[in-house]
């Protein structure tokens, strides 16, 4: 396993800035957001001819793209989406790489998380898997909570109606420890369907929690790995046991610390824990 981070928080920079930071801070791995409107990569350029620039700014740099992540919260009602996710799967094979990251998309208007599930994802993405199959990439979930991955049925739900193994879970999780859900029984349960896994903390507030109760607001926040609760020795001996070797990328959503320095503070504490096994 190595450190990376996914690219959110510092989208105004260019690619160049991007690798030379991520390079010289030790970095290995960047999760590149991208978008119709991204700076660092764009999509469109790359399926143009452009590849090989974006593989000429990372020669030599000792860092690599541990994916191309494309966040639609709406993909499944959204066509428009849909066909961007599928020209970042092509992209990411003209950059030789692995991994796409998105969502499993949101309840379509009417139906539950379930329903939708049953119903829609696999119209969607059903098509989407098969042709990342034939590029062969592997797409990645995140399990926000918010999407139709709340929970582990949902989980098992989405990877039985669009069985392929093409696609799994970017796990993240900061977002099962406030639920209450056991994310180390969630790595054994999926594991050979981790593909990409967010490193990021959940920080519970006692004193809030006390006050207004689960249903209330306020009582947990996102933080940088070692400032929450989340048990980093236990989450990464169960991904090591379930044998997931790949990046452990930092999403940075903290309040307290500015991109760099929640970049580096993360790095530092994750590096801490898996150098004993290098």
């Amino acid at each position: 396993m190595f450190v990376g981070f996914l690219t959110s928080p510092v989208m105004d920079w260019s690619l160049k800035r991007l690798i030379d930071w991520a390079s010289t801070n030790g970095f290995k791995g960047l999760e590149v957001a991208v978008s119709p409107m991204s700076r660092q990569i764009d999509v469109d350029r790359v399926l143009g001819g452009g590849a090989g620039e974006v593989r000429q700014a990372f020669r030599g740099k000792d860092v690599h793209i541990t994916s191309l992540a494309c966040y639609s919260f709406r993909i499944l009602e959204n066509l428009e989406d849909q066909k961007f996710l599928v020209r970042v799967i092509e992209a990411a094979s003209a950059l030789d790489v692995r991994v796409v990251c998105t969502l499993a998309g949101g309840p379509v208007a009417g139906k539950d998380k379930k329903r939708t599930l049953k119903e829609d994802f696999p119209k969607v993405y059903s098509p989407i898997v098969d042709g990342a199959k034939e590029h062969g990439i592997k797409i990645a979930m995140e399990n926000w909570y918010a999407t139709n991955l709340q929970g582990l049925d949902h989980f098992q739900l989405a990877l039985e109606t669009v069985p392929d193994k093409t696609l799994g879970l970017n796990f993240d999780p900061s977002h099962l420890l406030w639920q209450q859900i056991d994310y180390i029984e969630a790595v054994h349960k999926f594991g050979e369907r981790i593909y990409h896994t967010h490193a990021k903390d959940t920080e519970i507030l006692l004193f809030r929690l006390r006050q207004v109760g689960v249903l209330g607001g306020g009582w947990w926040r996102y933080r940088i790995p070692g400032w929450g609760q989340i048990n980093w020795e236990a989450y990464l001996t169960a991904l090591r046991e379930v044998k997931y070797d790949y990046v452990l990328s930092i999403e940075h959503e903290d309040p307290f610390f500015t991109p760099e320095n929640g970049f580096l503070s993360g790095k530092r504490y994750l590096e801490n824990l898996i150098s004993i096994w290098h």
